[in-house]
């Protein structure tokens, strides 16, 4: 499965690009006056095939949920039983996921890959439908958690692939549903500690600068993150070139997960919208996969958390917004969702110069 995928990814079409830039000139504004947003649309055209792309809706948020062994070594002050307890939120409708995706009117698919402790509510299961009022929960675990990455490695490479697999499942079953868009959703106690890893590993930052305070550790707790952070990809030594060693080695099941998403839909032409933190790591792991996934990404927002802008720079793309959020989820992306949306919408309704009779400078 996955090599079929990667080998489905192709690059931007250009001929569709230079249409939409061509119609860009000819709209009612001047020329490049909305910025960022023509050069998305422009990109949304090259991975549609078509100009005017088409727009990104209906949306599906997919929350890959999972638990991590790094958890013992107090990277976090959190218990990693919150992780269950979250997804059981989630189902509720009861987290700001929930409020912002019925906002948006996205759907809400939450994916259990390896949390730890027993969920809270029976699963909800069943072939994929994008109804934004019943979160829906997809039962696919690994393994109960990853295994501490500070004394071996955090997955075996059956267990990474396992877990990419998945995220291509998903994806092709939200988009067979009729998703024009996947927004990509996190939950796992811990789980900026990985993101940290893959971020330094893809990149080459230096841990110091890849990792962040997470849910907010104080200065102790942040510095004996960095150095966790820092002994594991020493004990390991990930090579980047092999992206799901470095899956195995550092990762977690829902940073693995979320690159199979990404791949999932760069494969089937349709946009991803990133999240924060945890979904731009698994982007580095995406894109050292296929490089010309990336055409799929969109960076929703630029977390709080350093290591995002240095793996946004890593890929190229420019967040769309920027508010200090740093929660996860997939918030910042549903917030980032209607600028998204506007910028396809630009193409299909503003009339031209010629068309409303307005005058050309």
């Amino acid at each position: 499965m996955l090599e079929n995928r990667i080998a489905a990814i192709r690059p931007l079409d250009e001929s569709a690009m230079a249409a939409a830039r061509e119609l860009h000139g000819r709209l009612t504004k001047p020329a490049g006056s909305l910025g960022l947003l023509e050069e998305l649309s422009v990109r949304l055209a090259g991975l549609a095939g078509a100009c005017p792309p088409p727009l990104p809706e209906p949306a599906a948020v997919a929350i890959f949920a999972g638990d991590h062994g790094v958890h013992a070594q107090g990277v976090s002050p959190w218990p990693q039983e919150v992780t269950g307890q979250m997804i059981g939120n989630f189902l509720a409708g009861g987290a700001v996921v929930n409020a912002f995706a019925r906002q948006a009117g996205a759907s809400v698919t939450v994916v259990d890959v390896g949390v730890a402790t027993p969920l809270p509510a029976p699963e909800v299961s069943g072939t994929a439908v994008l109804d934004p009022s019943a979160p829906r929960l997809v039962t696919a675990s690994v393994r109960r958690g990853t295994r501490d990455f500070t004394v071996t490695a955090a997955l075996t490479r059956d267990e990474a692939l396992a877990a990419v697999r998945t995220g291509i499942r998903i994806a092709d079953e939200l988009i067979d549903a009729g998703a024009g868009i996947l927004l990509t959703g996190d939950m796992g106690i811990g789980n900026t500690t990985p993101a940290a890893a893959l971020i330094a590993a893809f990149t080459g930052a230096d841990p110091l600068d890849a990792t962040g305070r997470g849910t907010g550790v104080d200065d102790p707790t942040y510095a004996h993150k960095v150095a966790v952070v820092r002994a594991a990809l020493a004990r390991h030594t990930p090579d980047p070139a092999d992206p799901l060693g470095v899956l195995a080695a550092v990762g977690g099941l829902e940073h693995a997960a979320l690159a199979g998403l990404i791949l999932g839909a760069a494969a089937r032409r349709t946009p991803v919208l990133l999240d924060g933190v945890i979904a731009v790591s698994a982007a580095l792991a995406a894109a050292a996969f296929a490089p010309n996934a990336v055409g799929a990404m969109v960076g929703g927002h630029r977390s709080a958390e350093p290591g995002a802008t240095v793996a946004l720079r890593h890929l190229g793309l420019d967040p769309l917004i920027d508010l200090g959020l740093r929660l996860g989820e997939g918030t910042g992306a549903l917030l980032a969702l209607p600028v998204v949306t506007g910028a396809v919408r630009v193409l299909h309704e503003v009339a031209t110069f010629d068309s409303a009779g307005v005058a050309e400078k």
